[in-house]
């Protein structure tokens, strides 16, 4: 709940600010989360860990817009989504860097005795679980796919 909070207090700074980007932002975590309380199965409450699970879909929403945006070379429409997941970015965690998630990685593949390629999935979804919020999917697949190959 305190994620909601957060949300809402800078929702009415943006507009004490008119920072309409800022706001339009803010505006998609609250419907998102929203969405999220209200859907089929959810229950009024979220955890941290869904919270953070929404933040980093909305970022990465904005992100592959903009570089889509740019391979079309529309600067004017890209800008905006870079900048909106900026403002979502503040209420993630701060992100490991690559070599604190290969620390992660190696230990977990030493933990579990991953040898080859058919062990990804498990290594994955113990590193996705334990740097929920602090990585990317992505980098986390390069590095481990790196290390079993």
């Amino acid at each position: 709940m305190s994620l909601q909070n957060d949300i809402m207090a800078a929702m009415k700074t943006a507009m004490k600010e008119k920072d309409q980007v800022a706001l339009e932002a803010l505006r998609a975590v609250k419907s998102a989360i929203l969405l999220a309380k209200t859907s089929a199965g959810g229950n009024d409450e979220l955890s941290e860990e869904d919270e953070l699970k929404i933040l980093q879909k909305l970022v990465k929403q904005r992100k592959d817009s903009a570089a889509i945006y740019l391979e079309q070379d529309r600067k004017d429409l890209a800008l905006p989504e870079i900048d909106q997941a900026e403002v979502i970015s503040l209420f993630l965690p701060e992100a490991l860097s690559e070599e604190e998630i290969e620390k992660v990685v190696v230990m977990t593949i030493d933990h579990i005795g991953a040898e080859s390629m058919k062990d990804m999935g498990r290594v994955m979804g113990i590193v996705n679980k334990e740097l929920a919020g602090r990585a990317d999917g992505k980098t986390i697949s390069t590095i481990v796919k790196a290390k079993l190959s």
